[in-house]
């Protein structure tokens, strides 16, 4: 898997609102029967899965109306957010994958809601 470092250029990217940057697992080349499948047929596969690599902030949450609205406030846009993780390895929808290509490597851009589930290698009932 390709994690975030000071090294590589993935440090520099921001992931907007409630999309994950996935990094794409090599689909297999064959279905469960021993057939070999050709590429353009591995690609389009309904449910694809990957290596979450950068996760955006979340959706944002409305600011509370004031009662007094020529106030000036500098109140920060708040998050409510994404139950996805770095790190976590995400099966999801490739009918809302946007395909990039950065640095020649291949990742999808995806929303949370498009992802149908989660492998996390930490335990979360402890």
């Amino acid at each position: 898997m390709m994690e975030v470092t000071a090294s590589n250029q993935l440090k520099k990217l921001i992931i907007v609102g409630d999309r994950v940057l996935i990094k794409p697992k090599s689909p297999t080349d064959r279905t469960t029967s021993g057939l070999y499948l050709p590429p353009t047929v591995q690609e389009k596969e309904d449910v694809q899965s990957g290596y979450v690599i950068k996760v955006g902030p979340g959706y944002p949450i409305p600011a509370v109306a004031e009662d007094e609205p020529w106030k000036q406030t500098d109140e920060k846009i708040k998050y409510l957010p994404l139950q996805v993780q770095e790190g976590d390895v995400a099966i999801y929808l490739q009918r809302n994958a946007i395909e990039v290509v950065y640095q020649d490597e291949k990742y999808v851009i995806v929303p949370q809601s498009s992802i149908l589930m989660l492998e996390r290698t930490e335990d979360l009932f402890d």
